[in-house]
């Protein structure tokens, strides 16, 4: 059947070429066959007539394989077989769905190899019989949805590695972009695609003896011209050249202009190419002559002179006009348009001697062989004061005839001439070389007369055709001013045909793809078309002068010099070179390796093995690899599949030793689902199997009676054992009795399962490939009570939840907690006090000994003094919210409980759990221990909501957390064996209830409730301290402890349990939390437990005194608004909800004597807002906070000290900060408060005006910008702020002075500024910079300017030291 092209690039039968009702089948391909390749999808879109074999050849063109090295399958299932590949039934008979509906399809290895990459040979042949339109097509750049930048800002859907091995078909090679070099590959393929040009830099050879071959520019481009023309691949790099500029990566990330590139590339061209045969070919090629005249219209008289230029850049819109410029033509008369200067513009005669209407313009003299057109799209918007991008329509021609735009007139020797004066600055001159800038008489003459050899009258005379310049190559920016992408469409001097060069893609385009380039939109060129037009449109326009006794073509290779065939040959075996390698990397297995070597511990490296390898080879490479000899003999070693994630032994390779690699590990690939584990043994031992379909089980055996936790023992099970099996499998394994023993799962961290079930299997159970169990095996009586109360859940528990934390003492010793005052309350018949007391005063180490007996004694009273049965503490606790709060004398009789097991520090987990009464401790009681009733003790438990909130989340996660340790039973009845006990979400329930309560509205987290009472008495959780041992000592001399607890604990029962260790109370030190870089913040959330914390976090013990609740800490810093820095800070302090301002500043006042010396009266200082560094509202002393103003923990205020009384005294009063600028002087005043009793422009005005003298009519002002104090240089100042705003009152637009402390400039309007001279501005200059960068202002008339585009001759950028 004939194939034909059809408009979707696809082939179709011919029959049905025209039918437009032909259903089409969409198919999503992605290609799995690699990790570079797994992202990406290939789309087409084909009539469901297609046959499978086409699929797989079209799959093949646009993927870049070779037709028959891969695979399709459906990707939407795993039960389908794959596609049939020499099939020829129709898409819709293989179950392809038509009409808009996606097939998605998995492009896969084929016989485990991944697919052949397609190179120019294979290409050519799958692609001889395709049409051009065939092709994709990439005229547009493809940019990302809201990405400035350059390359950055576009990518290919259908890109990838394999596309740049194999040459476009347009037989044409594209240009990599390194991140942000699209302009310059732009401009380096209108270079290669210009003959004179690429001819030029081919006729110059390289002396290597002369100059290194990495930093010669033309030698670069000479290779890179030589890979265009003859490489194989798609696309090629550049980073060779741009090297040779002496750019660094950090180059390709700096985005420029083309012309800017274009300049600058040909400046060092010219600068390389001195004393050669092409040092004059930039001139030769693109530079042409203009005259810059101005004329006397009263005498005739001209002065002039002769300027070269390379490119001639046109106005796209006239500055201040509504409308666009349609043409280039209209551009290059409106370049050429003179002005005229008159009135008092007027022209300086120098044959009237008068000022004289004048005409001043340019004219063209002399045009060049390569005429380069800059479209200035690229403009300043004065009313937003930011850089914009003209987007407006402008047609050019694809032949341009320049003859009008030469006058008959120049070519006359002016009567008068002179050089010496080109008349005013012309902003849209052209471009000038230095060295053509100032010419000698003669010398202007001669260029005025004669051109190229040729008289002017033979130049006048020459025809029409000789000036005719033809179009080749446009430079196109899409993007706006901010950023964009450049891409080249350039016309083939060989066919005609004009190409789209977009970075690595290149494609065949036509007429209307030019015409697109034109900008703009088919509306009316109004002054805001441009902004709804294309953002894409042409920037450079590079013309031919079409003279077929110079136009040239292109070099063919047979007709290369000498040393470039040397090249040719040199870059051809490079490129061989590079496609041995590749084909080598194709064939290469790269797998993770991992070792666990008997001294250096586990090691990790990648194995690089070839394909074809067998397994022996491959482990004596890894055995080489991880350093075995001399360690483990050879035959101790072996190879196995390993998952290092799950730290898995997933099989070994028994019998399979001479496999080759490729075959045992799947297939070649860049990445692996699986790594490779080198097992070693001892001579004396033998390698266990493993076989697929094991899972590896962790056993760490549990001993209740030394509750201790033993290192795991490795045991490999199956999936379908049953719970029974499995445990005689770890009675195999540990010696345990399987008829004692209980198992317990962790599925996953802190979620432990009991195995109960006997006939119940592994899999039934949530086992997976590696798991970790606990086991225990003894005649305990703990096997009878329920999982979640038993000695073994606790254990395991405490196990899984203990984090190890090192804390730094503050300077003082342990013991002198009984001196404080709070324990001064000594009841006769207390012997634990004494004892405390005692204990308290001995080291670090005595505490720790003792602190068992002692609390293990009065564990002992507490259970005796108990005699609340199970069921009433169950059923009282769920009452516990109802129960209203005792009187304080209740409290005052609170006996030992938990607070006493928070303490038992080395209290064992007895098989005992019959639960210590739940009484709680007060601080005041000092370990009082008294019988109370069941009343007594339900009452003192409902101290609070956040207390109830605690015990009653306890109640539910039956945790060490409960404040009855006895048995609880569930509510819903179920058995406890039966569940399985989340110990992660319970944690998160209960500190969410205790989030629930009043402290969270407070703002701030208070150690004790409403009544007093402790938070942390409501619970007990693992606590154990000892001294740092030498290792753990990262603070060497100083006070260290290591502290094992439970990380749910709450941040106020971890600071009661450090009491005896820092000798104070709880209320009288602070925590901080010690970071990675050394910074200590302060943890004040006392309800927040220490879940954020993990092992070996560092912790900073604080003396001072801890907050209560309603109470912030508060920063406080003096407000200094004439010193160079204004804010300076002096203390720490504490205010309080619903303190007044008055009663803070009493509390402040003599805190500021005592630490900063500052004795000041109460009625001299104010209290006022500060945001960062700025003022802001003055608090008066009737503010009270949380009503009248807000505040919040660490909070900041301002501390003013007034040189007289208090003036504001309503709200309503509005504070401003006013400066006074003196323009004759160049000085700014002292600032001077007023106070206003409005918002009224006219009372500011009338106050500034009292104060300074300054007439009310002569008065102007204008409000500060940025941060306080609002610094700005005095060269700027007058010029710069918005002076005299057109507003009545200061809320309103642009002033928005709403609240106190803005900042007000003010100046007499009839006070003319300081006249300076060059020399005294430059030094004053200097004296703002240096005023302005130490007060950390900034510097706004030196303003940072863009990196400047450069090409180093020597190599590279010289490193200035003092550059950051």
């Amino acid at each position: 059947m004939e194939m034909v092209p059809s408009e979707e690039n696809q082939f179709v039968p011919k029959e049905i070429q025209n039918a437009a009702e032909e259903p089409r089948a969409l198919c999503i391909i992605q290609d799995i066959t690699s990790a570079k390749t797994v992202n990406e999808r290939l789309t087409l879109n084909l009539p469901a007539s297609t046959t499978l074999s086409k699929l797989y050849e079209d799959v093949a063109h646009k993927a870049g394989y070779v037709n028959g090295t891969f695979g399709l399958a459906w990707g939407n299932t795993q039960d389908m077989a794959p596609l049939d590949h020499s099939s020829e039934m129709s898409l819709s008979e293989s179950g392809f769905e038509p009409g808009g509906k996606r097939n998605f399809l998995q492009l896969t290895d084929k016989d485990g190899e991944q697919p052949q990459i397609a190179s120019d040979e294979s290409g050519t042949a799958d692609s001889s019989g395709l049409d051009d339109s065939s092709q994709e097509r990439f005229i547009g750049p493809l940019l990302r949805d809201g990405t400035p930048g350059c390359s950055g800002d576009y990518s290919s859907p259908s890109y990838s590695y394999s596309s740049i091995l194999s040459k476009s078909e347009t037989g044409y090679v594209g240009l990599v972009n390194q991140a942000m070099t699209c302009y310059l590959n732009s401009l380096l393929q209108t270079l290669f695609m210009t003959p004179e040009f690429r001819n030029a830099l081919y006729n110059w050879e390289f002396e290597e003896q002369e100059e290194d071959p990495v930093t010669s520019i033309p030698y670069q481009l000479q290779r890179l011209f030589v890979l265009l023309q003859t490489s194989k691949k798609r696309a090629i790099e550049t980073t060779d050249v741009t090297r040779s500029f002496g750019w660094d990566s950090s180059e390709a990330w700096q985005q420029h202009d083309v012309q800017e590139l274009c300049r600058v590339m040909f400046d060092a061209l010219e600068q390389k190419w001195k004393q050669t045969e092409q040092a004059d070919l930039i001139n030769q090629l693109y530079q042409g002559k203009l005259k810059d005249y101005v004329r006397c219209l009263e005498c005739g008289y001209e002065s002039w002179r002769i300027d070269t230029y390379l490119d001639i850049p046109l106005v796209i819109r006239p500055f201040g006009a509504s409308q666009a410029y349609g043409s280039v033509e209209e551009a290059l008369q409106a370049f050429i348009q003179p002005e005229t200067l008159d009135g008092p513009n007027q022209y300086f005669c120098e044959r009237c001697k008068k000022k004289c209407d004048a005409r001043k313009g340019l004219r063209f003299l002399h045009f060049p062989y390569l005429l380069t057109l800059q479209l200035k799209r690229f403009d300043f918007d004065y009313t937003t004061m930011h850089r914009i991008k003209l987007n407006d329509r402008m047609t050019f021609p694809e032949e341009l005839d320049m003859s009008p735009f030469i006058d008959v007139e120049d070519e006359k020797s002016p009567q008068t001439e002179s050089c010496t004066d080109s008349g005013a600055e012309n902003e849209g001159s052209c471009h000038s070389d230095q060295m053509s800038n100032d010419f000698s008489t003669d010398d202007c003459v001669d260029e005025g007369i004669c051109l190229d050899s040729t008289s002017s009258t033979e130049r006048v005379l020459k025809p029409k055709s000789l000036l005719t310049f033809e179009l080749f190559s446009v430079m196109v920016h899409s993007g706006s001013a901010a950023g964009g992408h450049y891409y080249a469409c350039i016309k083939s001097f060989s066919d005609g045909q004009w190409y789209s060069f977009n970075d690595q893609h290149v494609s065949k385009i036509t007429q209307d793809d030019i015409r697109k380039t034109y900008g703009g939109s088919s509306g009316s060129r109004g002054y805001f078309s441009g902004a709804f037009a294309s953002s894409t449109n042409a920037y450079m326009l590079i013309y031919r002068l079409k003279d077929p006794s110079r136009n040239a073509k292109f070099l063919a290779v047979e007709d290369f010099p000498d040393h470039i065939k040397r090249l040719v040959q040199k870059e051809k075996e490079s490129e061989e070179q590079e496609k041995r390698q590749r084909e080598i990397e194709r064939n290469t297995c790269k797998i993770k390796l991992f070792c666990m070597h008997p001294v250096k511990m586990m090691m990790e490296s990648k194995l690089e093995v070839h394909k074809d390898k067998t397994l022996r080879e491959a482990t004596e490479m890894a055995y080489k690899m991880m350093e075995l000899e001399g360690v483990v003999p050879l035959d101790c070693c072996r190879l196995v599949k390993y998952d290092e994630f799950h730290e898995y032994l997933e099989r070994s390779y028994e019998g399979e030793e001479d496999t080759p690699m490729g075959l045992l590990l799947g297939g070649v690939k860049s990445s692996y689902m699986f790594d490779l584990l080198l097992e070693t043994r001892r001579p004396d031992q033998v390698f266990q199997p493993y076989k697929p379909g094991e899972v590896m089980v962790k056993v760490h055996v549990v001993n209740l009676k030394s509750e201790t936790i033993a290192s795991p023992v490795s045991v490999r099970a199956y999936l379908n054992q049953t719970i029974t099996e499995f445990k005689q499998l770890i009675a195999q394994a540990t010696g345990l009795s399987a008829e004692t023993m209980r198992v317990v799962l962790e599925r996953c961290y802190n979620d432990l399962r009991l195995l109960y079930v006997p006939n119940k299997t592994l899999k039934a159970e949530g086992f997976f490939r590696s798991n970790k169990v606990f086991v225990e095996s003894s005649e305990l009586t703990d096997h009878q009570v329920p999982f979640t109360d038993s000695l073994l859940w606790k254990l395991l528990d405490r196990h899984g939840n203990t984090i190890r934390l090192l804390v730094l003492l503050p300077e003082q010793s342990p013991g002198t907690l009984a001196n404080r005052t709070l324990f001064q309350k000594v009841g006769s018949d207390s012997d634990v006090l004494s004892e405390g007391a005692k204990g308290n005063r001995k080291s670090v180490e005595a505490i720790l000994e003792e602190s068992t007996e002692k609390l293990k004694n009065l564990s002992l009273q507490q259970q005796q003094g108990s005699s609340t049965s199970d069921s009433q503490k169950s059923s009282d606790a769920s009452d516990f919210e109802h129960i209203e709060s005792p009187t304080q004398e209740a409290d005052s009789n609170s006996s030992l409980c938990v607070a006493a097991d928070n303490r038992e520090l080395e209290n064992r987990i007895r098989a005992t759990s019959a639960g210590s009464g739940g009484a709680s401790s007060d601080p005041e009681n000092h370990f009082a221990c008294e019988e109370r009733s069941d009343s007594e003790v339900n009452n003192d438990r409902s101290t609070s909501s956040v207390d109830s909130d605690i015990l009653s989340s306890s109640h539910s996660s039956d945790t060490l957390c409960n404040a009855d340790s006895g048995p609880i039973q569930l509510a819903n009845g179920l058995d406890s064996h039966s569940i399985t006990s989340s110990r992660r979400s319970k944690a998160h329930e209960g500190k969410k209830e205790t989030w629930d309560t009043a402290e969270e509205d407070s703002g701030t987290d208070s150690e004790y409730d409403d009544n007093g009472k402790s938070k942390a008495e409501a619970q007990y959780l693992y606590f154990r301290a000892e001294p740092c041992s030498q290792d753990d000592a990262s603070w060497n001399s100083q006070k260290c402890l290591v502290v094992h607890v439970d990380k749910r604990i709450t941040l106020a029962a971890f600071k009661l349990n450090l009491e005896p260790y820092v000798g104070v109370t709880s209320t009288q030190f602070k925590v901080f939390r010690v970071y990675a870089n050394n910074q200590e913040f302060e943890s004040v959330r006392l309800n927040e437990t220490l879940s954020s914390f993990s092992d070996d976090n560092k912790i900073t013990i604080r003396l001072g005194r801890a907050l209560k609740k309603g109470e912030y800490r508060v920063k406080v810093y003096q407000l200094l608004v004439n010193e160079p820095e204004p804010c300076k800070f002096l203390v720490d302090t504490v205010f309080a909800k619903a303190m007044t301002v008055r009663q803070s500043k009493e509390e402040l006042l003599p805190q500021l004597k005592e630490q900063c010396k500052l004795d000041l009266s109460i009625d001299r200082v104010r209290l006022r807002k500060k945001t960062w560094k700025n003022p802001g509202t003055v608090f008066l002393d009737y503010h009270v906070y949380e009503e009248d103003i807000s505040i919040s923990s660490n909070w900041e205020v301002f501390l003013e000290v007034l040189d007289e009384p208090e003036k504001m005294k309503s709200m309503s009063q509005l504070a401003v900060l006013t400066r006074r600028w003196s323009p004759s002087t160049m000085k700014l005043g002292p600032f001077q408060e007023v106070i206003l009793e409005s918002s009224s422009v006219e009372e500011l005005k009338e106050k500034l005006s009292e104060i300074s003298g300054i007439p009310l009519e002569n008065l102007e002002f204008a409000k500060g910008r940025g941060t306080f104090p609002c610094d700005i240089s005095v060269l700027e100042i007058h010029q710069d702020l918005d002076w005299n705003p057109k507003v009545s009152t200061l809320n309103v637009w642009p002033l928005y002075i709403c609240d106190d402390g803005a900042v007000v400039f003010y100046r007499d309007s009839t006070e003319e500024p300081l006249e300076l001279s060059e020399d005294e501005r430059n030094e004053l200059m200097k004296k703002e910079s240096s005023r302005l960068l130490k007060t950390g202002h900034r510097v706004s008339y030196s303003p940072r300017k863009e990196k400047a585009l450069k090409i180093y001759l020597d190599g590279g950028p010289a490193k200035d030291p003092g550059q950051d």
